[in-house]
């Protein structure tokens, strides 16, 4: 059985922990996101849930033909 939902299809945004501040931060993928088939909401997959430090939702970025991950430290 093939599911035809959202849930198949690649994440759109990818989280991360952050940890230090500016050029001193350290930047951890922990999860990804991608919009839910209502697209009011996002569906996230956690690898790992962070103890310190803060969360980032960063969309991901096409580049060449493949998946790059956007981190441009905004917070």
């Amino acid at each position: 059985m093939t599911k035809t939902t959202n849930e198949n299809k690649r994440p759109t945004h990818a989280i991360y922990m952050v940890q230090g501040e500016k050029e001193k931060s350290r930047w951890t993928r922990i999860g990804s996101a991608w919009p839910n088939k209502s697209g009011k909401g996002m569906n996230l997959v956690f690898d790992a849930i962070p103890l310190s430090g803060r969360m980032q939702l960063q969309e991901i970025a096409e580049k060449n033909g493949s998946d790059t991950d956007a981190q441009d430290g905004a917070q």
